[in-house]
C-alpha cells in the first residue's frame, strides 16, 4: 500500500510549508531515510526522508506551492502501484490566480500554445526561463521523461550569454534565484527598512574589568555549575538589565501602536550555512547569568542543527547581533520587525586609553544601536545604550 509523505508542522506558529526543491521525481526509486525534498516555512529549512524503500509515485506539490501542514505532498510505493487518493486541489483564488498567469504566460510566449502545453517543467524552471526571456519549445528537458530542470535552464541562459562570454572583458554571471530562507531574510530586511525609521548611535565600552571577571569566575563557574561563560553571555545580562531599566526600549511598533512589555523575550541572531536565524530567550528577566548562558548556547545549538520551531523564533521584544568573531568594528544592524532596538556587538581591540593621568592598556569593545525614531528619540536611546556600557564596564553589577 501507497505510503503517504505529508507536510510537516515545523512549530506551533506554522501555517504553511513550502516545496523548495524535489530531489526525486515520479518513477524514481527512492530507499528509506534517502532525501526526497527539502521544504521551507519562515526560516526554517530542511529535507524530508523517504519513510519505506519504493518508488516515488505521484507527485501533489509543486516546487514552490505552500500548503497547510499535514497536506500529503507525494506518496511512494511499489512499481505499479495506483494510488487511489485523489489528488488535493488548490483553493479556487489559487486557481483563479494561477489560470490568469497562465493566460499571460500564453500571450506573452513566442512559442504556440500547443507547444507550451506539452512542455514538461518545473515551476521554479519555468519562472526562471521566463524571467530570461527563453523560449521553453528550445529547451531540452534531462529530466525525468524529458521534464527541464533548473539545471537545464540555467544551462540555456548560459549559452545565450555564450557570445558575449567570449569578449576579452567580459565576465561570467553565475545566477542563483532567492528561495527558501534566503528568500524570507531578503523579504524581511527589505521590509524592516522600508515600513521603519531606523538610527544607529554607537559607543565603546572598556571591558578590561570585565574580561578579569570572567576569568577570575571561570573555574567556579565551570565546576558548580557546569557552565562556560562567554563575554556574549555577559552582554546578554546587560542588556537584559538595561531592558528592564528603560522599557521604552523593549517595546514594538504594531498597528500605529507602541506596545512596551513588561517582560524580555532576548532575540539572539545565530549564523547559519543558509541564512540567519533569531532564537527567542523568553522571559530572560528571570535567568541568572549562568541561566542565560545555558539557554542561549543550548538555543545555538539547536539552530544550528536545524531543531527550533518556528514558534521558538517568533516573539522577541529586542535582538542582539554580535560579529565580533568576523574582526568587525561598528556596523548597522538591521531592526527585526516590529522590535524597536537591535544591538550590534563588534570585535573587541586593545588601545591606551587614560585613567586619570595615567595611560593604561585597556580593552574596548564596540557596541552599535539601531532604534526605531517613530517609538522614541535620540537621547532616551541613548541612554539605554549608557546603561549597557554601564554594566559592561562595572561588571559586579550583573551579579547583584
Amino acid at each position: 500500500m501507497a505510503v503517504e509523505m505529508v507536510m510537516p508542522k515545523l512549530g506551533m506558529a506554522m501555517k504553511e510549508g513550502t516545496v523548495s526543491i524535489w530531489h526525486k521525481q515520479a518513477g524514481d526509486t527512492v530507499t528509506k531515510g534517502e532525501p526526497v525534498a527539502s521544504i521551507n516555512s519562515e526560516k526554517i529549512e530542511m529535507e524530508l526522508e523517504a519513510p519505506a524503500d519504493g518508488v516515488l509515485l505521484d507527485i501533489i506539490v509543486s516546487e514552490g506551492q505552500g500548503v497547510p501542514p499535514g497536506t500529503v505532498i507525494c506518496y511512494i510505493g511499489q512499481a505499479g502501484e495506483q494510488v487511489a487518493a485523489p489528488k488535493q486541489k488548490q483553493p479556487a483564488a489559487a486557481e483563479a490566480a494561477a489560470a490568469v498567469a497562465e493566460v499571460q504566460r500564453e500571450q506573452e510566449a513566442p512559442a504556440p500554445l500547443s507547444v507550451r502545453q506539452k512542455a514538461k517543467i518545473s515551476p521554479v524552471a519555468r519562472k526562471m526561463a521566463e524571467e530570461a526571456n527563453l523560449d521553453i519549445s528550445k529547451i531540452t528537458g534531462t529530466g525525468p521523461g524529458g521534464r527541464i530542470t533548473k539545471e537545464d535552464v540555467q544551462k540555456a541562459m548560459e549559452e545565450a550569454a555564450a557570445p558575449a562570454a567570449a569578449q576579452p572583458a567580459a565576465e561570467e554571471v553565475r545566477r542563483t534565484p532567492v528561495t527558501g530562507m534566503r528568500q524570507v531574510i531578503a523579504r524581511r530586511m527589505q521590509e524592516s527598512l522600508q515600513t521603519s525609521a531606523q538610527l544607529t548611535l554607537t559607543t565603546k565600552a572598556d571591558v578590561t574589568d570585565l574580561l578579569a571577571l570572567q576569568r577570575q569566575i571561570a573555574e567556579p563557574a565551570q565546576a558548580h555549575r557546569d557552565a562556560k561563560l562567554t563575554v556574549t553571555d555577559f552582554i546578554a545580562r546587560a542588556v537584559v538589565l538595561s531592558l528592564q531599566q528603560h522599557k521604552e526600549m523593549n517595546s514594538a511598533y504594531i498597528n500605529q501602536e507602541i506596545h512596551v512589555f513588561d517582560s524580555v523575550h532576548l532575540g539572539v541572531a545565530v549564523a547559519l550555512e543558509k541564512g540567519l536565524v533569531v532564537p527567542v530567550i523568553r522571559n530572560a528577566q528571570d535567568s541568572t547569568l549562568v541561566d542565560l548562558s545555558k539557554q542561549m548556547k543550548e538555543a545555538a545549538l539547536r539552530a544550528r542543527q536545524g531543531q527550533l520551531g518556528t514558534d521558538e523564533m517568533t516573539g522577541s521584544t529586542f535582538t542582539i547581533s554580535n560579529l565580533g568573531a568576523y574582526d568587525v568594528e561598528h556596523f548597522t544592524p538591521i531592526l527585526n520587525a516590529p522590535e524597536t532596538g537591535i544591538l550590534g556587538v563588534g570585535s573587541a581591540y586593545d588601545a591606551p586609553v587614560y585613567k586619570g593621568e595615567e595611560l593604561q592598556r585597556r580593552t574596548l569593545l564596540p557596541l552599535s544601536l539601531t532604534f526605531d525614531h517613530r517609538v522614541l528619540d535620540g537621547a532616551p536611546a541613548a541612554a539605554f545604550l549608557r546603561t549597557v556600557k554601564l554594566h559592561l564596564e562595572t561588571p559586579v553589577l550583573m551579579l547583584l
